[in-house]
């Protein structure tokens, strides 16, 4: 049995808050880079590098990638033999997030209330989180904050079994054409299959995590991701919907097994500034 301090999660979801928001992942520069390279697009090919370039701003002065700097998604994994100690786990990660917000001078964007006064929480809490039970003696945070333009592009569908495979990518791509411009493109589509609503819904999410443009080890999944990718990007939506040929940087795909009269299906698409930050305690 390891103990791990709860101060020790605030420190580090605080941390994470901060660089997520700060800094792009180089698996992300990488593939805008690779973008630029192929993009026919001339006005397609300015856009990626006043994107390429605000990076470079944001990490040079150390100041968030975007004006939205999220909700905040914490994904833990928890290993089985870790005590806690000093309060609650909870508590713990959501003290972490107003913290990174306060001192990272990230906008706050959480409002309580959402179908009435919509009043701004000023701390960006409560947090969305989501625990995962792990074998070992490890705690993996990952802190993902969500833009609004492009969560709110999400879709589930409830397919019929006879849909298949070419029903998924169908819904998928339609979303993608649907949402347009919204999530500021060149996005990154997480996909989930199989599971039940809300499951297909994490899986989706959960998805984006992936390095960027690393295929699923299933070749099943991975020829799924290839095929919708090619399609998306056929569609011509292209950098900040401006035309092109890159509407999509790639496309993930989780799946699980699911009931036998179901099919579903969810859409999770990322804006170009792919945030997510990790530590293992």
């Amino acid at each position: 049995m390891r103990e791990i301090h709860t101060d020790q999660i605030t420190d580090a979801v605080a941390r994470l808050c901060i660089e997520s928001n700060y800094y792009l992942g180089q698996d992300v520069l990488d593939a805008l880079h690779k973008a630029r390279e192929v993009e026919v697009s001339p006005v397609g090919r300015e856009v990626l590098d006043q994107i390429l370039e605000n990076a470079g701003i944001a990490d040079k002065q150390q100041m968030p990638l975007c004006q939205d700097c999220g909700l905040t998604v914490v994904f833990m994994e928890l290993g089985q033999d870790v005590h806690l100690e000093g309060g609650d786990l909870n508590e713990a990660i959501s003290a972490g997030v107003r913290q990174g917000y306060q001192d990272g001078y990230l906008r706050k964007s959480m409002v309580e209330h959402p179908f009435s006064s919509r009043t701004n929480t000023k701390d960006n809490t409560p947090p969305v989180i989501h625990t995962t039970i792990v074998p070992g003696d490890q705690l993996r945070l990952i802190v993902a904050p969500k833009g609004g333009g492009s969560e709110n592009m999400s879709q589930l569908a409830m397919l019929k079994p006879a849909d298949g495979r070419e029903g998924v990518i169908r819904f998928v791509v339609d979303a993608v054409r649907k949402a347009g411009a919204n999530p500021c493109p060149p996005i990154i589509i997480g996909v989930g299959v199989g599971g039940s609503a809300e499951k297909t819904m994490w899986l989706a999410k959960h998805a984006l995590l992936r390095e960027v443009g690393q295929a699923s080890p299933d070749p099943e999944v991975a020829e799924l991701e290839a095929d919708i990718l090619e399609r998306v990007n056929r569609i011509g939506i292209g950098p900040q919907g401006f035309g092109g040929l890159t509407t999509a940087l790639a496309v993930h795909a989780e799946t699980f097994p699911c009931h036998i009269a179901s099919l579903p299906v969810a859409v999770n698409i990322q804006c170009h500034s792919a945030r997510h930050k990790e530590a293992i305690l």
